[in-house]
């Protein structure tokens, strides 16, 4: 069989375009098929693990100052210390502090710039896809058919690829929302190279340095018990401020101090995970197979490793071999599926823990995190051990 490309890639998100660097690292022929006319970032705040910024440097994107260092502590709304989160030095001296606040659209474009003209398709809509044994047919809404040796659904939590795999399947919703924002300004009170999650009775107020171009500042949000049918705040900067004030420290300053532009919402949903990934010719990466809540501090890095053992898991494998492309498909899977799953119920269970909890069982929570050592040892401790440990996992790079 002829076909037109080797990898086809739908969804312009981290997800696709991390997949689109690790298999042209790995030497194949790719196109990035996305329904928008740009690569459209998700919100604006963001952080990364280590695990994600290995995977960018060995795709080649400029991981130089790519975020501000930050050491995560979880504390109480008066500040008393619950968790401090732990990483190896080599670790954080390698990564440059391990956890690191940036911007969602910096982060895009320091991947779109390492990506080699045409290999991203805007305003390029999937409308079917076909399976076969030798090759999937792709065809697109402008009437084009594209027949690729493998297809790769990167297209976010509605996807159509992961719908035609496993067929239709309700969203979770988490009855919450966040609202977040950043600011260049330092008001008095934040701490410069920390991320400070705090947790009042029924809301997480959150902050975190971040760098983005250059410059130091702040990114903050709340989550709060929101019901996904309600409608969004009318005034949200408002409705920000409010929130701040049930924190002590400098959340209400930031909030203050960040214009309406650089704010944003966002309900919460994921999906329940899927024990299978890949079928055929045919797998999914990001959100497509692994949609989780923020809480878990790891969705776009979950998505960048997707990419990153895919291209690593197909290097030097003969597309025309299907036996071949399925044991990568599955190594694919094996790496990645039961460490994703893991963070998608974590944080599914976090935000349960703590925004819908009732009183007085919610007072008896709060008794519990302060006075014993569970948080340290599931927030603190342990949850950072198993992102560090994809590390060893992910091996030196994508081609050995």
């Amino acid at each position: 069989m002829s076909r037109d490309i080797d990898v086809a890639v739908v969804g312009g998100g981290p997800a696709g375009m991390a997949t689109a660097l690790a298999f042209l690292k790995a030497g194949f022929q790719v196109k990035v098929y996305e329904r928008y006319g740009h690569a459209r970032p998700a919100g604006n705040i963001l952080n990364l693990w280590p695990p994600p910024i290995h995977a960018l440097a060995s795709m080649g994107v400029d991981t130089k100052d790519i975020g501000a260092p930050c050491h995560s502590t979880f504390r109480n709304a008066a500040g008393r210390l619950r968790a401090d989160l732990k990483m190896p030095r080599e670790i954080t001296d390698k990564y440059r502090g391990g956890f690191v606040g940036l911007l969602r659209p910096d982060l895009y474009r320091r991947m779109l710039e390492a990506i080699p003209d045409g290999v991203m398709e805007f305003n390029s809509r999937v409308q079917a896809i076909e399976d076969h044994p030798d090759h999937v047919r792709i065809t697109l809404a402008d009437g084009r058919v594209v027949r690729a040796g493998i297809l790769v659904g990167a297209d976010g939590i509605d996807s159509l690829v992961r719908a035609h795999l496993w067929g239709d399947a309700p969203k979770r919703n988490h009855d919450l929302h966040i609202i977040g924002g950043f600011t260049f300004e330092r008001p008095p009170g934040a701490e410069a190279g920390k991320c400070v999650l705090k947790h009042n009775r029924y809301v997480q107020g959150t902050y975190s340095s971040i760098l983005s171009n250059g410059r130091q500042g702040f990114q903050w949000w709340f989550v709060e018990a929101w019901p996904d049918a309600n409608d969004a705040p009318a005034k949200l900067h408002e409705h920000a401020l409010e929130l701040a004030r049930g924190f002590q420290g400098p959340l209400a300053d930031l909030v203050r101090a960040t214009p309406e532009s650089n704010m944003h919402r966002w309900p919460i949903r994921d999906r329940i995970p899927l024990p299978r990934w890949s079928k055929g010719r045919i797998t999914l990466a990001g959100d497509a197979a692994h949609a989780t809540s923020p809480y878990a501090a790891y969705g776009a890095g979950m998505s960048i490793c997707d990419g990153y053992f895919l291209g690593q898991r197909f290097h030097k494998v003969d597309l025309d071999d299907a036996a071949a492309v399925a044991r990568a498909f599955e190594e694919y899977e094996a790496c990645q599926r039961a460490h994703t799953t893991q963070q998608v119920n974590q944080a599914y269970f976090f935000g349960r823990l703590f925004h819908h909890v009732a009183f007085p069982l919610n007072v008896l929570r709060d008794l519990v995190l302060d006075w014993t050592p569970f948080l340290q040892w599931q927030a603190g401790d342990k949850n950072p051990s198993n992102i560090i440990a994809q590390l060893k996992v992910m091996g030196p790079g994508i081609v050995p």
